[in-house]
């Protein structure tokens, strides 16, 4: 489907979002049909958060179709250290997003399609949607053997997920989202998705491990766009509507004020990382100096994304004591970040004795303790 923006379609649909929730649901129904403009995860995000705090949902259900350039979203109560290479992340520049929904993470790229259900708290029914985007793929193509499992899962051949889903509900509205994998790139996907750190324990909810399939493996002429198409056309026939896509500006303040500031909110650190729900560092490292192998232990207690005790096992004369105890007392309160234990390395190794041997100590342990980050 050719999607064409027009300034009557971008006005009446402002005049849709914007109009107060006490005269919207005696001038407005029908079911809405919004694809984003943009591939930034956050952005798409925040467009979430928007429609469910602003939106009157009662006589006007919203579909919400937007796509992300490379991304890794966890749910809200997930440990990102948990759940996926944050080396890898940084080294291929894909963003990490946390999301205000549950369920497990996900990997988005282009090649990734995601739908976003809104409704009344009371019309939330997932199995119904899911059912929905089933349909859809029958339609499309009827020799396709999906299926929605019991965990809300779209598995294909009864084996392979290409769809995943989390849903949020408040207190009188409600979102349940779905990806559906069309052509991603299943290699980064593996290998973002596979946690390389050790001795983590943490109370937050772990993703539950799947094999994957791209429904472009199944059949190479499916596209996107078709299953978009597909999709919004089962969704308006059972809405009872025209299935026309009216495409927003998800960064237009215009047309969603306050969306800025909610974007700006899901990118920092506090939201992202800050969030981890608390958890325990416990591990060994095994440094090799001079054709040795030193084993030290590190314990660390993580709160809110810093590091609230820390205990590091030097053995002794390795280090001079008050430089290993300003280390340790430097940690607490630290981010559990590399970039700022790297900083604080640096910092610290300007005071530390002019001595080439105790240098070299002093970098391979930092080095070791930003590999835990």
């Amino acid at each position: 489907m050719v999607l064409q923006p027009s300034l009557k379609n971008c006005l009446w649909l402002s005049c849709i979002l914007r109009t107060p929730k006490a005269g919207f649901r005696s001038t407005a129904s029908g079911a809405l049909i919004i694809q984003s403009v943009s591939n930034d995860v956050y952005q798409n995000l925040a467009v979430e958060d928007w429609i469910h705090d602003h939106m009157d949902l009662e006589k006007r259900p919203i579909l919400f179709l937007w796509r992300n350039s490379p991304a890794v979203v966890i749910g809200r109560h997930q440990n990102p250290w948990q759940e996926c290479n944050l080396r890898l992340l940084r080294q291929k520049n894909i963003k990490l997003a946390r999301r205000r929904s549950g369920g497990g993470t996900v990997y988005h790229d282009l090649g990734n399609i995601n739908l976003t259900f809104f409704t009344t708290r009371k019309k939330y029914e997932r199995m119904e949607n899911l059912k929905l985007v089933v349909k859809a793929l029958k339609a499309l193509r009827p020799q396709l053997n999906v299926h929605v499992s019991d965990r809300y899962d779209i598995l294909l051949d009864r084996q392979y997920k290409i769809s995943g889903t989390a849903a949020k509900l408040g207190r009188t509205s409600a979102y349940h989202h779905c990806t559906l994998l069309c052509n991603a790139d299943k290699f980064i996907l593996s290998s973002v998705l596979k946690s390389p750190y050790k001795g983590l324990k943490s109370n937050a909810t772990p993703s539950v491990s799947a094999s994957v399939k791209n429904l472009f493996e199944e059949d190479p002429s499916l596209t996107s766009e078709m299953l978009l198409d597909a999709i919004v056309k089962e969704y308006a026939t059972q809405h009872q509507t025209d299935h026309h896509i009216t495409l927003m500006n998800p960064a237009d303040e215009t047309l969603l004020p306050g969306i800025i500031n909610k974007t700006k909110e899901l990118q920092t650190w506090e939201w992202v990382y800050g969030k981890t729900p608390k958890f325990s560092v416990s591990t060994c490292l095994n440094m090799v100096y001079k054709d040795s192998v030193l084993d030290v232990k590190v314990n660390m207690d993580v709160k809110h994304g810093r590091i609230e005790g820390c205990n590091i096992d030097l053995p002794e004369q390795w280090l001079p004591p008050a430089l290993y105890s300003e280390l340790v007392k430097s940690l607490t309160g630290c981010k559990f970040c590399p970039n700022e234990t790297t900083t604080l390395a640096t910092t610290l190794l300007r005071v530390c004795p002019q001595d080439d041997e105790l240098h070299s100590r002093w970098n391979l342990l930092c080095e070791n303790m930003v590999m835990l980050m």
